[in-house]
C-alpha cells in the first residue's frame, strides 16, 4: 500500500485557504471545542478510500468523457445512522450492477458504477429553521449534523455525529468490498437477478425480448479492453460539510497531491457552486474526480468558470457536469451549455439527474416524484446531448433496492395513495428497484430507436 504522508492543517492550502470563503449550507454548531475535537479525532483516522482507487476511478471517468465508456451512479437521497443494514446494502448495489447489465448493452459500451453511499449523511436546504404548530426548530440537515424527530435535541446540530458518520461509512464500505468479491456479483447472478425482474415485472412482456438479448451475449458487450471488472464499485457522495472532509483530506506520498479520502468522488451541488465560494475553493485543491451539479438557472460563464477553477488543465475525468433540469427546461436550457462546452473542446462528461428537478408534491403531503416526469428529463438529456454531437454520459439517480413506495408511476403503477405505506425516506423520494430497473428498461427502447430514422421524433 502507498503510504500517506500526514500534514499538519496549517501546513497545507487544502486545509485552510477555504477557511476565509463564504461557506453555504454549513451548519451553525452551537459547541466549538465539540467540533474542533470531532475534527481532531477525524484528522487522526485512517482514510476510507485510497488514492490509487481515485485515480482508477478518474480514468474510467476519463472514457466516459471521451465517449468509450457510460456512467451508472445511483443510492440514497441522505443516508440514516440508525437503518443502516447488510441486507439493504446488497439489494441496492446489486440493483447498480442490473442497471449498470442494461445500460452496457444498449450502449455497447463498459459501464463505471458509482453508488451514492458511504458518505451521503449531509443535505442542502432552502430555509436553516422548520416550524410546525408554532415551534420553530432547526431544519434537519442529515444524520451527519442533526436528527430528524422533531424536537429541539434531535435537531440541535451535533458535531460528534461526523465521527459517527465516519465509521458507519467505514462498515458500509467493508459490505460493499464483500459484496463485490462474492457470488452475487458475478455476471451470471446479475443477469439472474434480471430475469427474475422481467418474470414479475408488470411490464413483463415488453421487457422480455431485450432481457433474452442480454442473456443470449452474456451480458454487455463492451468490454473497453477489457478494463471493467465486475463487481468494482466506487463510492460518491455530496462534499457538503467541509470541515468534514477537509479532516479527512491526505496527502499522497509518492505523489505529493492532496487527496478527499472520504470518497471516490464528491461533487458540489447546486446551491453551493458559486466562483467565489468555499466549496469551489476546496475542491479546485483535492486531486479526486469531481462532479458539479448545474441547474436551469446556469449560465453558461457560470460553466466556463466552473471549469476553468475546478479543471485548469483540462484533465479527462477529472470533472463530470450533472445536469438537473427538470423535464420542462432540460430541452430549453441544456443546449446552449453543451453546444459551448463543445465547441471549447473542454473535456468533460456530461451526466443526468432526473430526480432533482422533478420532486413535487403530493395531496398526502409527501414530496414525491413522477416516474414519466424522471423518464422525460432523461429523453430530453439524450436528445440534447446526441443532436450536438456529444456523448451522453450517464445518469444519477436517487435510488434504493428496497422495495418503498416514494415515487409515483413505473410499471407497477404506484399512484398517490401508496406514498403512505413504505415512505421511509428522510429527505427527498427514492426510485425502488423495479421502478429503476423499469427506467433501465425504458430507456433501452428510446436508444435502440435513436440510431434509426426519425429518432427524434420516436424519443419524443
Amino acid at each position: 500500500m502507498t503510504p500517506l504522508l500526514e500534514l499538519p492543517a496549517e501546513q497545507h492550502p487544502v486545509h485552510t485557504n477555504w477557511r476565509s470563503l463564504p461557506a453555504g449550507q454549513q451548519p451553525a454548531w452551537p459547541d466549538a471545542a465539540a467540533l474542533d475535537a470531532a475534527v481532531a479525532t477525524l484528522s487522526a483516522s485512517l482514510p476510507l478510500v485510497m488514492p490509487r482507487e481515485c485515480d482508477t476511478l478518474k480514468s474510467r471517468l476519463a472514457a466516459v468523457a471521451r465517449g468509450e465508456a457510460f456512467l451508472v451512479q445511483g443510492g440514497d437521497c441522505a443516508e440514516a445512522l440508525d437503518t443502516v443494514n447488510a441486507s439493504s446494502i446488497n439489494r441496492t448495489v446489486g440493483t447498480l450492477q442490473q442497471l449498470a447489465t442494461v445500460f452496457g448493452y444498449v450502449m455497447s459500451l463498459p459501464v463505471v458504477t458509482l453508488a451514492r453511499m458511504a458518505g451521503q449523511y449531509a443535505k442542502p436546504r432552502s430555509k436553516d429553521t422548520e416550524t410546525r404548530d408554532g415551534v420553530e426548530l432547526p431544519v434537519y440537515r442529515g444524520d451527519a449534523v442533526n436528527g430528524h424527530p422533531f424536537t429541539a435535541s434531535a435537531r440541535t446540530p451535533d458535531p460528534h455525529r461526523l465521527v459517527r458518520v465516519y465509521h458507519t461509512s467505514a462498515a458500509t464500505l467493508n459490505l460493499v468490498r464483500a459484496y463485490g468479491a462474492g457470488e452475487h456479483a458475478r455476471p451470471e447472478q446479475v443477469r439472474i437477478a434480471l430475469r427474475q425482474f422481467t418474470v414479475t415485472s408488470p411490464g413483463c412482456e415488453r421487457h422480455e425480448a431485450l432481457t433474452e438479448e442480454i442473456e443470449r451475449v452474456s451480458g454487455f458487450t463492451g468490454t473497453g479492453d477489457g478494463w471493467h471488472t465486475p463487481g468494482e464499485l466506487f463510492m460518491s457522495h455530496e462534499g457538503l460539510l467541509l470541515d468534514y472532509e477537509s479532516a479527512l483530506t491526505r496527502v499522497d506520498a509518492a505523489t505529493g497531491r492532496p487527496y478527499a479520502t472520504s470518497g471516490h468522488l464528491l461533487w458540489i451541488g447546486e446551491r453551493t457552486r458559486r466562483l467565489d465560494g468555499a466549496h469551489v475553493e476546496f475542491f479546485s485543491r483535492i486531486s479526486n474526480p469531481i462532479a458539479v451539479k448545474v441547474g436551469p438557472g446556469t449560465g453558461v460563464d457560470d460553466v466556463l468558470g466552473l471549469i476553468e477553477r475546478l479543471s485548469p488543465e483540462g484533465e479527462p475525468g477529472r470533472l463530470t457536469l450533472v445536469a438537473r433540469m427538470g423535464a420542462g427546461k432540460v430541452r430549453e436550457v441544456l443546449p446552449g451549455l453543451v453546444e459551448k462546452v463543445t465547441a471549447e473542446g473542454l473535456p468533460v462528461a456530461w451526466v443526468c439527474d432526473p430526480m432533482h428537478g422533478n420532486t413535487i408534491g403530493a395531496p398526502s403531503g409527501h414530496k414525491t416524484r413522477r416516474f414519466d416526469d424522471v423518464l422525460d428529463e432523461l429523453t430530453g438529456f439524450f436528445e440534447v446531448l446526441r443532436g450536438l454531437g456529444a456523448h451522453p454520459g450517464g445518469v444519477h439517480l436517487e435510488l434504493t433496492g428496497d422495495d418503498v413506495t416514494e415515487c409515483v408511476g413505473g410499471g407497477a403503477g404506484l399512484g398517490y395513495a401508496d406514498l403512505p405505506k413504505r415512505y421511509r425516506s428522510l429527505c427527498d423520494p427514492r426510485l425502488n428497484r423495479d421502478q429503476s430497473l423499469d427506467l433501465a428498461f425504458r430507456v433501452a427502447e428510446l436508444l435502440d430507436v435513436a440510431g434509426a430514422p426519425g429518432a427524434e421524433e420516436a424519443l419524443r
